[in-house]
């Protein structure tokens, strides 16, 4: 079936490729698809119907021939028709009973008149029975297997812009893309097909001038330098702001177009009659595409249905390719426009039927088309006598159009109904969007390039190219779709939707039932609902609603159009994993020390420290036998760290925590509890006063983000004279805690240790000791787990040294590192509550027992008034301790299991944990309040359904009275601060040993750096340094431009930009207050000991710090990022803001070696993660991690 070579064809003859299908070897070529391939074997089955498994060929070869879906290997519902053909391929085709030949399955079609539309609905209604016509149904109208062990497929998306996109690349769409390009425009043109053309590559009625034309238009386009065509993609959806997903068989492109052109065609529409679905019975521009794309003859004799110009045009181009043509039938009475074709298939011996209309596809005995009964009109439009049959093996349809529209809906297009042209066509576009060609109603092909040119001015001057040019044509002058291409037949087999094997008389039955609105026939008949989501069949569909409700198109609508029109792989549609995880500066510590990780919000925290021969029971509870016993050490770098500062600061705390701060004393700390504005516990932590004006205080670890763009919003309402500074990633924090804690500590820091001078809850700041020097830290005597303890922070590129003073000093104490679950069951015994595990999104302070907490007496506080009507109502729970006797041995509750009281619900456990303190299991549960009088008893039951009793107990379990905290000494102290060990400097001074300080990425760098022979050829292609040591310092607040001035510096005049210093280094402006300064080490030692002034509010800067840069630079950051970095020019020394894999980054684009490289900043916490993507990303664009001088 193959026909000799011709030009322009798609498949390279010399690269034939041997594949299977059904248990058989078949050839094809390069260029094929599946079908084409299958095809010019002569293999006329390609698949079964979904719900009479009839045989079924090749309908349009246009991605919407869902009866030819195939398995391959792992991969289900393989379209045949636009899948390209790959060597070694082995396919089946889906939804049989037994092989395809042999489909046991095709007896339903005898069937048939038992299973009219919606039958399912009712045959099988019923509750009992239900579940097994369920499972029945999956299996039989289930299409391919998946393969759940398939292996994982990873696909980088990419971002990518233009000034305009034009989605179709045959004649109009390219005629639109010159047209923009010629007024200045950077246009990318899409589309899905392999090849650009569009329907000039294979409509062409033997006409030599169409070719020249098409070949004309590729090459204009070729030549300019302006338009990228993308083919083998397809805009898969349009979304707000012109964004539109862009999707090829291995990523999807995220563009984002200043305008948008939707050139995107039509698509033929089958006419309706009985057996139009036998294999050789295809659309007219599924035969050219055989022939002119894919060398095969796609019959041997063929009779033509025609209703416009493009059949008479697929006539004469079969004849062109040798194929017999028995017969042209025409719907119409006359051949208008066409008549000269039609005058010249006359004199090549074809016969002409005017006024006539195929009745029905004759089978032979194999089920394939072997000839068409035809008949004569009569005046309303029903066929009439005689019939007349006429041999052929084939029947090509060429009957109408329907446009492509879909984007077009999705963008917000108001469609009318022109009947001038028997289809839908924009009415009211929005702004920057525009239509040409098919999809807008024009169809000639010289009208379909002016149509072209005219939306591609338009689009060009909507992006702010040239002035617009060229107004809408006028309509055409003939209809090139007919209004009723549809038979009726007494025996049905009339198909309207092939995916579902709707028939006519499905829709009559539908509409009988009620179903007269668009929507609800759609889903009643699920008319459109198949995979080809009714490309073929929605039109059809609509004109058999409207006439069987005597109303016109335009009323009856059209459905609703979503994304996608194709389907998109998953695997596409996730692509690469971006998953943002932050990472305390301590994390190569908890390695090293065999931590078992778990995640806590973005964060990686140890759960517990690995002991060989332990379990992970026994490591839990040697680490909390080792804090209260001895001393422990554990990470709390992941609680959020802020700080607010200025005149007003106390009156901001005041208003966001439901405690007192205005006379909280310096050097103090105070437990804090946060309220939304309905009185929900959102948030606890500790807020200690450094100065009258300064506050640094801790959030939860989960709330640290949200908290932080809560009180900027409320402080940007408010107005306070105060600033607020995110230091989260900033310092590294632990807690020593336990009863030798503050042994250990002592040997590190000149501190006054002694209850007297530090006691509990006191804040101070001053110096530890470490290996080769002493480093700034703020100590707190608080803890959650009720042991005598240390909260110290310090800079976090500083916390590996801090961790390991802590860790050697401790050796002769017994010092353990602890975990998270370890902490959680310290903190159990204590009573102590954990925000959103011991409270949910109803919980208020008043019903954990935080009623000592809320000070009610103030004036206001976020949450007050809710708090006040709540505290008039009876409460409904209260948390409560709860406590098994020691050496019980039955079941234990688990978290959330109920507390049960007179067969109802009573309650839930919240925590439950064994403590080896107290050697009984104890815990936390909510209970109604008649039920939480210490000493009763409760029921809990457990996941089996059983009963166990439980006691109320008070809190806390372990220390009651707290005398962990005290000493002897401290009743004779009043707790004030030893003279000169507080201050409020810039984050407690200047270590006095700067090779302390270690990079975020240190230790995936050393693994990963190139050797240095390596280094300069991949710096040229995609290098990435690590500059994260490069000293650096910021400030914001109203009063940061002057104190920089007075410092000497200059200001960057514009927001997001960035001015070089002398001797080195910059200074960014970051918005309009916020500023970054990195140089030499001796420039910003200056700054930070500069007393900060008014309105001055500093921040401490412990990025990760990296350069990328290289000739492939454009392609990393638009795998990364969805900022356009091409059209920024380094001269000006832009800032850009934004994120990039899902981290907050500052970006600075540079010309490094006369390549483009930009610097980046991020979140020290972030760093490992920002390192590991961009370097996995770096190596696959054939680069990798350079030392810093390859950029120089």
């Amino acid at each position: 079936m193959r026909l000799p070579a011709t030009s322009g064809e798609w498949i390279d003859r010399s690269r034939p490729l041997e594949f299977r299908f059904e248990g058989r070897s078949y050839k094809g070529y390069e260029g094929d698809t599946i079908s084409s391939a299958l095809w010019g074997a002569d293999v006329r089955v390609l698949g079964r119907s979904f719900k009479y498994h009839r045989p079924r060929g090749v309908l349009s070869l246009a991605n919407h021939d869902t009866n030819a879906l195939h398995q391959l290997g792992g991969t289900p519902n393989v379209r045949a028709d636009v899948t390209p053909l790959v060597a070694g391929m082995d396919l089946s085709a889906v939804n049989t009973f037994g092989s395809l030949e042999g489909d046991k399955g095709r007896f339903l079609g005898k069937m048939a008149r038992f299973l009219p539309v919606g039958f399912y609905y009712k045959a099988f209604h019923t509750r009992k029975l239900f579940p097994m016509w369920e499972r029945m149904f999956r299996y039989m109208t289930g299409l391919g297997r998946v393969d759940l062990q398939a292996p994982h497929r990873s696909t980088p998306k990419a971002y990518d812009f233009c000034d305009v996109l034009v989605i179709g690349a045959g004649p109009s769409g390219l005629s639109a893309a010159l047209s923009a390009a010629a007024q200045g425009a950077e246009v990318v043109v899409v589309d899905e097909n392999a090849r650009a053309g569009g329907s000039a590559s294979y409509q062409i009625g033997n006409e030599a001038s169409r070719r020249r034309l098409l070949a004309e238009l590729l090459a204009q386009v070729a030549a300019q330098p302006r338009i990228r065509v993308l083919t083998g993609t397809y805009a898969a959806g349009y979304y707000k702001d012109h964004w539109i997903p862009l999707v090829s068989a291995e990523r999807m492109l995220k563009m984002r177009a200043g305008s948008v052109v939707v050139a995107s065609g039509a698509f033929e529409q089958p006419a309706v009659f009985h057996n139009n679905d036998l294999p050789g019975v295809m659309l007219a521009s599924a035969a050219q595409r055989l022939m002119y794309r894919y060398g095969v003859k796609p019959v041997n004799k063929a009779v033509v249905l025609v209703a416009n110009a493009d059949g008479y045009r697929a006539a004469l181009d079969l004849l062109a390719q040798g194929v017999g043509v028995a017969a042209v039938v025409d719907l119409r009475a006359t051949a208008g426009s066409a008549d000269p074709l039609a005058r010249l298939l006359q004199q090549s011996g074809v016969e002409i039927l005017s006024g006539h209309t195929v009745v029905e596809a004759l089978p032979d005995g194999k089920g394939l088309c072997a000839g068409a009964r035809v008949a004569p009109l009569q005046a309303n439009g029903t066929p009439g006598v005689p019939t007349r049959d006429i041999a052929c093996d084939g029947i090509l349809m060429s009957v109408g159009w329907a446009p492509a529209a879909n984007l077009l809906y999705q963008a917000g297009t108001r469609m009318r109904y022109d009947k001038k042209v028997e289809q839908f066509v924009p009415d009211v576009l929005p702004d920057g969007v525009f239509a040409c060609g098919r999809v807008n109603g024009v169809h000639e092909l010289a009208r379909r390039m002016a149509d072209g040119t005219r939306a591609g001015s338009h689009a060009a001057a909507a992006a702010g190219f040239g002035q617009a040019t060229g107004e809408a044509l006028p309509p055409e002058v003939e209809s090139p779709s007919h209004p009723w291409p549809i038979v009726d037949h007494p025996a049905g087999k009339n198909f309207v939707d092939f995916d579902e094997d709707l028939q006519f008389k499905d829709f009559c039955n539908a509409v009988q039932e009620g179903f007269d609105n668009i929507e609800l026939l759609k889903r009643f008949s699920t008319n459109g609902m198949g995979p080809s989501q009714g490309k073929h069949s929605n039109m059809n569909g609509l004109r058999i609603l409207a006439r069987l409700t005597g109303k016109e198109p335009q009323q009856v609508g059209t459905t609703t159009a979503r994304p996608f029109y194709h389907p998109v792989p998953m695997a596409i549609l996730a692509g690469r994993g971006f998953n943002p995880e932050r990472r305390t500066p301590l994390t190569s510590r908890h390695d090293a020390l065999g931590a078992k990780w778990m995640p806590a919000g973005v964060w990686q925290r140890p759960e517990y420290y690995q002991v060989a021969g332990q379990d992970r029971l026994a490591c839990i509870r040697g680490e909390a036998h080792a804090v209260r016993n001895a001393v422990g050490l554990i990470d709390v770098g992941t609680l959020g760290k802020l700080e607010v500062i200025g005149p007003q600061a106390a009156e901001f705390l005041e208003r966001v925590y439901t405690s007192n701060y205005a006379n909280l004393k310096v050097g103090m700390t105070r437990y804090a509890v946060m309220c939304d504005e309905s009185g929900v516990v959102i948030d606890d932590g500790v807020v200690a006063r450094l100065a009258d004006d300064h506050f640094y205080f801790t959030t939860t670890t989960s709330g640290a983000a949200t908290i932080y763009r809560e009180l900027s919003r409320l402080n940007t309402m408010w107005r306070l004279d105060c600033g607020i500074v995110n230091h989260t990633g900033a310092f590294a924090a632990v807690n020593l805690a336990g009863p030798k804690s503050r042994e250990v500590l002592k040997t590190l820091t000149s501190l006054d240790l002694s209850a007297a001078a530090f006691p509990y809850l006191a804040v101070r700041e001053g110096e530890v000791t470490v290996g080769g020097g002493k480093i700034p830290a703020r100590l707190m005597r608080v803890g959650f787990v009720g042991e005598w303890g240390y909260e110290i922070h310090v800079p976090a590129s500083m916390g590996g040294a801090l961790w390991d003073a802590l860790m050697q000093a401790g050796k002769a104490h017994g010092i353990r590192p602890f975990g998270v679950e370890a902490q959680r069951l310290l903190r159990l015994e204590k009573g102590h509550i954990i925000i959103s595990q011991d409270t949910d999104g109803l919980t208020t302070p008043l019903e954990v027992g935080m009623d000592w907490a809320v000070k009610m007496a103030k004036p206001f506080f976020v949450g007050q008034r809710s708090l006040a009507a709540i505290a008039r109502k009876p409460r409904k729970q209260q948390l409560a301790g709860i406590v098994f006797p020691v050496g019980f041995s039955g079941a234990v509750p688990l978290e959330c299991n109920l507390v049960i009281e007179g067969g109802d619900i009573a309650g839930r456990v919240t925590s439950i944990a064994f403590s080896p303190s107290l050697d009984r299991h104890i815990g936390l549960a909510f209970l109604r309040p008649d039920l939480a009088t210490p000493g009763s008893t409760v029921s809990i039951r457990l996941t089996d359904g059983s009963l166990v009793q439980a006691q109320v107990s008070t809190t806390p379990f372990y220390d009651p009275d707290n005398l962990k905290q005290k000493e002897a000494a401290e009743s004779a102290a009043p707790g004030r601060p030893q003279a000169g060990s507080h201050r409020s400097a810039q984050h407690g001074g200047t270590p006095t040993s700067t090779n302390l300080a270690v990079s975020p990425v240190a230790e995936h760098l050393a693994a990963s750096l190139l050797k240095p022979q390596d280094q300069a050829s991949a710096a040229a292609r995609l290098g990435i340094a690590d500059v994260s040591l490069t000293a650096r310092h910021g400030c914001k607040g109203p009063g940061a431009i002057a104190w920089l001035e007075s410092l000497g510096l200059p200001i960057p005049p514009n927001t997001n930009s960035w001015l070089p210093l002398d001797g080195g280094g910059l200074i960014a402006r970051l918005g309009f207050t916020e500023f970054l300064i990195e140089g030499p080490d001796a420039l910003i030692a200056l700054i930070a000991a500069t007393p900060r002034g008014p309105g001055v509010y500093p921040v401490l800067r412990q990025d990760a710090a990296l350069i990328v840069g290289g000739s492939r630079l454009d392609e990393l950051l638009r795998q990364t990022c969805n900022v356009n970095f091409r059209p920024l020019d380094p001269a000006s020394r832009p800032v850009v803001l934004t994120s990039m894999v899902g981290v907050g980054v500052t970006v600075i684009p540079e010309v490094r070696k006369g390549l483009p490289a930009v610097r980046i900043w991020c979140d020290g916490t972030y760093g490992h993660y920002l390192w590991e993507t961009l370097l996995g990303i770096a190596v696959e664009l054939g680069g990798g991690a350079v030392a810093p001088h390859s950029f120089n």
